[in-house]
């Protein structure tokens, strides 16, 4: 007794059965289930820079100078503290304003020689975001319609990039989108930690959606745990009226048609749809905003702002004398006055300038002066740069939408701004605002926003919180509450719009030193502070100046080593939990039989060895399916794996499955199959038999073309299946052959002759016709012979068989000759006689009846010249017959004389001499037998009817045997033409003057 080995994928989870646990999803989760032991805190930099490079070219030079090394920011022109101690050798040897202006060359990094690095930069930094703008010139109309981004423009800048970034930084992520372009580079061993991610684009340019302004965005997941989304947009120039309704459109458009591809979280679970803006943990916005200053006229602004720029020059030098004329002109003094340095002078220039913008400005919009009038809070120092940032700030729109909630106002924030404004400059200048002919005013239109989700999420419940406010008030003002009779303490809200979103004003100190605290998506706290926010004064190469932003954020990210330890314990718990939850079941083969044919078969083969197997020869095997599970187990075969050219189904043709009990029909798409169910330590037994009956897999058998051999497949619902191989040998038989092989005689005789009958030129003699038909009429000669000599002895009153049907003993009717379970064992003995070339008296005992002898040989007859491949009368030697046949018929010669017409046949079939012998011997022994049976015959008179009887009945079963020809498919009268003159072929045999 072995177990049949082998396995096989399992089946998809039945309603009914008990619950499988295993399966990716629920081993994802139970992985999740235990983060909180491969969740380890992280810390990173995060460098957000943006920079509109005006499609000049040399700008990328200066990429690595400010972006990565952190350089080129003007202390004295931005009031932010930059933690560090400068010593006084040190500012001498940095390069001075003039000098380094006179030097700026497109070849060549623009900021100052010897410039520290006053922000962090290199590897302390782990992700670095950089958004352009204008890389390409988007005022050209063919630039702006192109089709297609003009990818060379990006290459370069990337190329800048990488060369300035440390060793082993990696490009995570890039998108453009005309003239934006957005790149993230991680550092190495931030890289393998983020996943998902996915970028887009929006354009709202031409007609609203070309790409000349617009935004590209990226979002990312980092540490499996805490999601990023960065934003690099252009939005709508200009300060012409519908400019600022414009620019506040374009980013609508960028929240709304923004959308990322779908996450799988740290579950394995994958989102029901992708992502928006406002989804995320952290976003960062950022770009050329182009949002200006308003209420202020732009000289003004300019004249006092290079009030403090003018002090970055030497007396003399080009842009101070520059600057100097146009503060002269612009005050109605000499031209000796613009080189005037006096203090005092400068504070009276900057007071006079402020004091114009410290009263009420008239407007309709009292919401959009709402800031401006309010008087100014001046420090000390009315001339510090800290009172001029102080005094313009109130003037800059995006501040003033954000408080109106008009646009980036849902819990979006900028870091103090203690820098310059950041546009417009002349080209190679430190402080040279725009000295052209237009004079655009000075504007922070470069701006680095930031939201986290508790930001969102604030400004969401403020929102609930003021729209239950006011429908309170509105209830109770329609009770009366504007009574006067009414107390003032029971007004529980008070709701005033003109004051609404008051508490968006922009503040300065809003970033306080402590980080903030941040719930994540997944459920982890992580923190976010911001370290820097400042522009690079000293980079010329561009009308813009650049800016960039360093955070640092505290998450929670998964340790992959650790994560990997807990998913293999998981894994195995799965494993064996899955194991005992499965049915699980042993099928044992019964060997029996194996060593009863250990000389044909093979008793060492894993599976079902079933031994020798002959034709027509059922042999049967067993087996036990035993459930040795904990639960209960449905079992049954399914249809097995199989290849173009075998036949599909649970079992070959040749195999039955026969099971020991009723199953149930289960129904697939192609068939159906009965399946069982079994309790534990149930039990149930199948039997196994092959049959090969089919002439066509016998004559494969025969030549060795095909094998019975096949593997069934047996499936556990739920559990794990079962090959069960098996395995016969095939004996060669007499039957299937055609005439002409079967003549053949190798040496040795017996199986022997089967197994090289059909091979050319194999040794030894010819037959003159195949042995076997030589034997069976010879044998059923002299059988007909014995039992008609028999059946008056020893049957006494019966009525022999041979009188009930005329076509005894090749067809017999139901009863003493039937189709018996004796008689079929009789025909197998018959046919292994003849395999085996052993005398056909072997297959009977000697109580075997004369009469049941007779019909097992006779009917064994017709199976062979059945099983015959090419037939007795071969398609060529009928067509040749017929038509000799068909010409005598319109000759209309039809010929009295018999043996005339019998030569004319045999004359034809001697063309082969096998198939003539063959017919020879098979016509002759019909004549014998219709002989002996008459000679049985007492009635003189009823013996011509008797003949003609038996002459009918031999010519209808044998005319269909020796004739294998197709019939004519032309019409039914030539159908029984034909019919009619392949009976005469046997007919005129057998006719009375034989």
């Amino acid at each position: 007794m072995r177990e049949t080995p082998g396995a096989f994928p399992s089946t998809p989870a039945d309603p009914d059965s008990p619950p499988v646990v295993s399966s990716q999803l629920s081993l994802a989760q139970a992985v999740h289930e235990r983060r909180a032991e491969y969740i380890v805190p992280q810390k990173i930099r995060i460098k957000v820079g943006t920079w509109n490079v005006a499609a000049l070219s040399g700008t990328e030079k200066d990429i690595g100078s400010w972006f990565v090394d952190g350089k080129g920011i003007s202390e004295s022109l931005s009031t932010l503290s930059f933690g560090h101690e400068e010593k006084e050798s040190d500012a001498e040897d940095v390069e001075g304003v003039g000098h380094q202006e006179a030097r700026r060359s497109k070849k060549k990094p623009t900021v100052p020689l010897n410039d520290p690095a006053l922000i962090p930069g290199g590897d302390d930094v782990g992700l670095y975001i950089l958004g352009l703008q204008e890389i390409i010139d988007v005022s050209s109309a063919t630039e702006a319609l192109r089709p297609y981004n003009d990818p060379w423009p990006g290459r370069r800048w990337k190329q800048a990039v990488e060369d300035a970034l440390p060793r082993g930084y990696v490009k995570v992520a890039e998108q453009q989108l005309v003239g934006l372009f957005l790149f993230i580079y991680a550092a190495p061993k931030i890289v393998p930690t983020i996943s998902s991610v996915s970028t887009t684009s929006v354009g709202t340019g031409l007609m609203g959606y070309m790409g000349n302004k617009g935004a590209v965005t990226t979002r990312i997941v980092l540490g499996e745990t805490t999601r990023l989304v960065f934003i690099n947009c252009h939005l709508a120039a200009g300060v012409e009226d519908g400019s600022l309704g414009r620019r506040n459109w374009d980013a609508a458009q960028v929240l709304k048609r923004t959308k990322f591809d779908p996450i799988y979280n740290d579950a394995g679970e994958r989102e029901a749809s992708g992502e928006s803006i406002g989804d995320e943990d952290f976003a960062f916005w950022f770009g050329d905003l182009n949002y200006r200053l308003e209420g202020m006229p732009g000289d003004d602004v300019r004249r006092l702002l290079m009030l403090h720029t003018k002090n970055e020059y030497r007396q003399g030098e080009k842009s101070r004398r520059k600057i100097d004329m146009e503060l002269a002109v612009h005050d109605g003094a000499s031209d000796h006055h613009s080189t005037d340095t006096d203090s005092t002078s400068h504070s009276t220039h900057h007071t006079s300038i402020l004091s114009r913008y410290t009263h009420p400005r008239s407007s309709t919009d009292t919401e959009s002066t709402s800031i401006a009038s309010e008087p100014l809070d001046l420090v000390s120092d009315p001339a510090s740069l800290h009172t001029t940032l102080a005094s313009l700030l109130p003037h800059d729109q995006l501040h003033q939408q954000m408080r109106q909630r008009k646009a980036f106002y849902d819990g979006w924030r900028e870091g103090p701004i203690d820098f310059l404004p950041t546009y417009k400059y002349d080209v190679g200048s430190v402080g040279m605002y725009d000295s052209s002919e237009k004079k655009r005013g000075p504007s922070w239109c470069d701006r680095i926003l930031f939201r986290t989700r508790r930001d969102k999420l604030a400004y969401e419940e403020k929102v609930r919180a003021e729209e239950a406010a006011k429908k309170r008030d509105q209830e109770l003002r329609s009770h009366g509450v504007d009574d006067p009779a009414v107390s003032d303490e029971d007004v529980l809200f008070e709701y005033d719009p003109a004051t609404d979103g008051d508490d968006n004003d922009y503040n300065p100190d809003a970033d306080a030193e402590e980080p903030d605290k941040v719930t994540t998506v997944a459920g982890f706290e992580d923190k976010i502070h911001l370290e820097y926010y400042t522009s690079h004064q000293r980079v010329l190469s561009s009308d813009h100046k650049p800016l960039d932003a360093v955070f640092t954020l505290q998450y929670e990210a998964v340790d992959p080593d650790l994560k990997a330890k807990v998913h293999q314990e998981v894994a195995r718990e799965l494993d064996k939990a899955e194991n005992e939850a499965r049915p699980a079941v042993t099928v044992v083969v019964d060997h029996q039989h194996d060593h009863d044919d250990a000389s044909q078969g093979s008793p060492s083969h894993e599976g079902v060895e079933f031994g020798a197997v002959r034709f027509d020869s059922p042999t049967a095997r067993n087996i036990t399916i035993a459930n040795t599970g904990r639960v209960s187990a449905t079992v049954g075969f399914t249809d097995r794996i199989v290849s173009a050219d075998q036949a599909a189904g649970a079992a070959p043709p040749w195999l039955h499955i026969q099971f020991d009990r009723a199953g149930i029909k289960e129904y697939t798409p192609s068939e159906s199959h009965d399946v069982y169910t079994l309790q534990p330590g149930d039990a149930l037994n199948v039997e196994l038999t092959i049959h090969v009956k089919d002439v066509a897999l016998v004559r494969l058998l025969n030549e060795k073309n095909a094998t019975l051999e096949d593997v069934l497949v047996l499936r556990i619902h739920n559990g794990r299946d079962h090959f069960l191989p098996i395995h016969a040998t095939w004996l060669p038989s007499s039957f299937g052959r055609s005439i002409d092989n079967s003549v053949k005689k190798p040496e040795g005789g017996g199986r022997n002759s089967q197994e090289g009958g059909g091979k050319e030129g194999s040794g030894g003699v010819k037959w003159s016709a195949p042995r076997g038909i030589f034997r069976l009429t010879e044998a059923v000669e002299d059988l007909v012979e014995r039992a008609v000599a028999e059946w008056g002895m020893k049957s006494g009153d019966r009525q022999p068989p041979w009188e009930e049907d005329a076509g005894w003993p090749f067809i017999t009717k139901t009863g003493l000759g039937g189709e018996g379970k004796e008689k079929r064992k009789l025909k197998e003995q018959v046919r292994h006689a003849l395999d085996e070339d052993t005398p056909i008296s072997t297959a009977f005992t000697i109580e075997t009846e004369a009469v049941l002898r007779a019909e097992a040989v006779a009917e064994t007859l017709l199976m062979f010249l059945t099983s015959l491949e090419d037939g007795v009368i071969t398609d060529a030697l009928w067509a040749e017959l017929e038509c000799h046949m068909m010409q005598k018929e319109k000759a209309k010669k039809a010929s009295s004389n018999h043996e005339e017409e019998r030569m004319q046949i045999l004359d034809i079939l001697t063309a082969s001499p096998a198939h003539s012998t063959s017919f020879t011997f098979i016509t002759s022994m019909l004549v014998k037998l219709i002989q002996e049976i008459l000679s049985a015959s007492i009635d003189e008179a009823a013996k011509p009817s008797r003949r003609k009887r038996l002459e009918e009945a031999y010519t209808s079963i044998f005319s269909d045997v020796i004739v294998r020809a197709v019939l004519p498919s032309s019409g039914a009268k030539e159908r029984r033409a034909s019919l009619g003159r392949r009976r005469r072929v046997i007919e005129v045999f057998l006719v009375g003057d034989v």
